[in-house]
């Protein structure tokens, strides 16, 4: 326990937990002295928490009698929307995860009456989720700094290393966080490159909050960002085509980290950046929809080649 805060809330509990318990054995329990822990007790007093301290051999310190903190009620839906969110947070790929889940359900299960309690542990048991398992771990110290800093808009210096393991060190003023294709991502303005930039956080080695502030520009999406990074990165082809539907459908066709979609008055137009154009062909043959191939001309003929391909097929004599 690090952090006075959490010490207040162990001692919180180690009262209702115990009843009566000396000021000894408590702060034995948290690690500190009894000067500190009568200033932890001190802190709960003013949150409204009565607290009785008997002296002697035999004293030590209580909630006083009666009194019991509300306990928290959830709906069923809420009940299945926590366990399922819980159950979710063990793919994200973050450090130290499985501890805190584990702890979070039994503290949530202690509250609840019996049939949601049931209900809760239903889902954790029965239900598998396939979320894309992270290529590495992401530490949760970095993420609760970063997006402590974008809310507040305060700079940050980060202490990174790239791919190949090389470090350097950046002022960074983060606009907001997210998780694609298996990892966690800051994005935000890099003062060194003086551009935007995106960072794994596996690859964060530590964050120190600095002085300076920033303003975050309004409405930020950082997943958005990250798809369009991906979606635009220089290969081998540069690939457009006329999708001839609407803007909604065309994005249901296509994951937005394969392409960026424009709407025009002739359709839709899909930008896309391809190393193998055989495979752009055979999601362009798969499409319910018109479409019109405006370069490179490599995918028109691949299409083609799928189209005599799949004649072919269907043209064999049976067997």
């Amino acid at each position: 326990m690090a952090n006075p805060t959490t010490r207040v809330l162990a001692v919180l509990e180690l009262l209702q937990a115990h009843g009566r318990i000396s000021g000894a054995e408590m702060a034995a329990r948290l690690g500190v002295d009894a000067r500190t822990l009568r200033r932890y007790i001190a802190t709960l007093e003013e949150m409204g928490i009565p607290v009785t301290a008997e002296r002697g051999r035999a004293g030590g310190y209580a909630l006083v009698a009666g009194f019991k903190l509300p306990p928290m009620m959830f709906s069923e839906d809420e009940a299945v929307a926590l366990s399922v969110g819980l159950l979710g947070a063990r793919s994200f790929g973050l450090d130290r995860t499985a501890p805190a889940v584990a702890s979070a359900q039994a503290k949530l299960e202690r509250t609840m009456p019996a049939g949601l309690r049931q209900r809760v542990r239903a889902v954790d048991e029965t239900v598998q989720l396939d979320v894309k398992g992270a290529s590495a771990a992401a530490s949760h110290a970095a993420l609760a700094a970063l997006s402590v800093a974008a809310r507040n808009g305060q700079r940050v210096r980060l202490h990174y290393g790239d791919a190949a393991g090389t470090p350097t060190e950046r002022a960074f003023d983060a606009y907001g966080l997210a998780y694609h294709g298996g990892c966690w991502y800051a994005v935000g303005w890099c003062h060194l490159r003086r551009a935007i930039r995106s960072f794994r956080l596996d690859r964060i080695r530590a964050v120190e909050t600095l002085e300076r502030r920033f303003e975050r520009p309004q409405d930020f999406d950082a997943l958005a960002y990250l798809q369009r990074s991906v979606a635009t990165l220089p290969r081998a082809h540069a690939v457009e085509v006329l999708l001839k539907t609407s803007l909604e459908r065309a994005q249901g066709q296509f994951s937005r980290t394969i392409a960026v979609f424009e709407q025009t008055q002739e359709g839709v137009v899909m930008h896309n950046q391809a190393d193998d154009i055989g495979w752009m062909a055979r999601q362009l043959a798969s499409l319910p929809f018109g479409f019109e191939i405006r370069r490179p001309e490599e995918l028109r003929e691949a299409v083609r080649e799928c189209a005599r391909n799949l004649l072919r097929q269907v043209e064999m004599p049976p067997s």
